[in-house]
């Protein structure tokens, strides 16, 4: 049998790599898929606009003027130079693994004055601060309670006395120095 040479079967190597690699990758189950789909990249929270609570909704009235209005809600987000009467309040949160939310909310002034005002139901401060908490709650919190034995080991009248029954003098904090060295180094 003739020998074949070397550089001929480098391309066979290659060859039969590549079978295999590509045979490898239709072997994937759904498991790994399960595991490679769990492994992405960050995506940052994007907040955009004027978070509008239902108590700021509930402040306003109409008859007041832009000024109270401002005062209240900020700035609006949107001043239409066509309709200067009409104020826009809008309100955007994208983050991973939640669908987008947008809040919309419309003033209407008479002049000066605030005429009416319409939008989307406003989530309450403590309703908006639950949904961003997006944490896993794992367990339970233990209960917080100490028994009488347990307080006397940490009694801090104990600990000051001197002399039997003459309580310590109350130790002076240290003084403050004349000057703090500056944040940033120039």
């Amino acid at each position: 049998m003739p020998a074949i040479p070397q550089r001929r079967l480098w391309p066979l190597f290659g060859a039969v790599a590549a079978g295999l690699c590509l045979g490898a990758c239709s072997s994937v189950g759904d498991s790994a898929r399960g595991a490679l789909t769990a492994v992405t990249p960050y995506k940052v929270e994007v907040v955009q606009g004027n978070f509008v609570s239902k108590e700021q909704v509930a402040a306003l009235k109409p008859g007041m003027s832009r000024q109270q209005v401002r005062e209240i809600l900020g700035t609006s987000l949107l001043t239409d130079v066509f309709h200067s009467n009409r104020w826009d309040y809008v309100f955007t949160i994208r983050r991973q693994g939640v669908e987008p939310q947008q809040r919309h909310l419309t003033l209407y002034f008479n002049g000066e004055v605030l005429d009416r005002f319409e939008g989307d139901p406003m989530p309450s401060e403590e309703e908006f601060v639950a949904q961003l908490d997006t944490r896993k709650r794992t367990g339970k919190v233990p209960p917080l309670e100490a028994t009488e034995d347990q307080l006397k080991k940490f009694d801090p009248a104990k600990d000051k006395k001197v002399d039997g029954d003459a309580p310590a003098a109350p130790a002076t904090p240290p003084a403050l120095p004349a000057a703090y060295p500056p944040l940033e180094s120039r």
